[in-house]
């Protein structure tokens, strides 16, 4: 995340705003806190931290009760986005506001960077003949400019937490089998109700919890490694029951004796399979310490054959 910009006393925005985000692991909490650590303002300690998922994090900063979210937030406490959002919105910038004892005394500007692997993954997901789906929490320009960057199919935002499940429902009602790529706790309803979780490694507990594959990283391309593996998982499945199929139809019977003779027969005697060989060939170069090992099977064999 980068590229901030604080209407009015932008020094004291982003010190409360660092500070009331200082507890959080959300991505846009640690760019903000990043911000701060570069202007090197001296941030000052939070208590009573709370966070709630697509609406924002509060804490209480010498005495001031700081929130800092997005448009929910707002909607929350019935207050106006500042006028600068408007402009922000049409460049597709991530919006947060900062209100201070519920006033509202700034707003954030945050644009996303698209991480260089992100192109080789979504590219990778079509070449496999798979269609990429986009379900966010963003505001709709926000999760618009970053599909056409990627080449995104398709884009659900300003999604709830609650209510992503509901879209992978969605989608599974059209007749797609869904795999869900996800890292946090919003995710994880959604990670259990795909037909396939997948759940980032260094993501939350939850979110670990609730899917049926974990990357060791998080690098997204690691999506197309699951697939190629899987692909060729079952590839080796298909092989293996076909040549399991036609080795018992044609060794089957022919271990019966239903054709009246032996599969291999050696000086009067029958072998089995391949693990037989060894001994075959030293019986046959006249080794007399695998005679006794030989005729136990002998025996029984010819029973068979008789």
């Amino acid at each position: 995340m980068s590229q901030f910009t604080f209407p009015g006393n932008a020094t004291t925005v982003v010190m409360l705003a660092a500070a009331a985000e200082g507890d959080s692991e959300h991505p846009l909490a640690k760019a903000i806190v990043g911000a701060s650590q570069t202007r090197e303002l001296d941030r000052p300690g939070a208590t009573d931290f709370s966070s709630s998922p697509a609406v924002g994090v509060k804490a209480t900063v010498n005495g001031v009760v700081v929130e800092v979210g997005g448009p929910y937030l707002l909607e929350q406490h019935a207050l106006n986005e500042l006028p600068i959002a408007d402009e922000w919105r049409t460049e597709g910038a991530i919006i947060l506001h900062v209100l201070a004892d519920n006033t509202v005394i700034g707003a954030l500007r945050l644009a996303d960077e698209v991480r260089p692997e992100s192109y080789d993954a979504v590219a990778g997901l079509h070449a496999a003949g798979s269609q990429v789906v986009m379900i966010t929490g963003d505001a709709q320009s926000v999760a618009d400019t970053v599909a056409a960057e990627l080449g995104i199919d398709r884009v659900y935002a300003g999604v709830r937490p609650e209510d992503k499940a509901a879209k992978v429902a969605e989608l599974q009602s059209e007749g797609h089998k869904v795999a869900m790529v996800g890292d946090g706790v919003n995710d994880a309803p959604a990670l259990a109700r795909a037909d396939v979780g997948i759940a980032i490694g260094a993501g939350t507990d939850v979110a670990i919890g609730s899917a049926g594959v974990i990357l060791a990283s998080s690098d997204p391309r690691s999506v197309l490694s699951v697939i190629d593996l899987s692909r060729s998982s079952y590839r080796k499945m298909k092989q293996n029951l076909w040549w399991a199929a036609g080795y018992n139809v044609v060794a089957t019977p022919l271990a019966a004796g239903v054709f009246g003779v032996p599969t291999f027969g050696v000086d009067g005697r029958l072998f089995w399979g391949v693990d037989s060989l060894p001994m075959l060939r030293a019986h046959l170069e006249g080794d007399p310490a695998l005679d006794a090992a030989w005729a136990a099977p002998a025996s029984v064999a010819q029973g068979v054959r008789r």
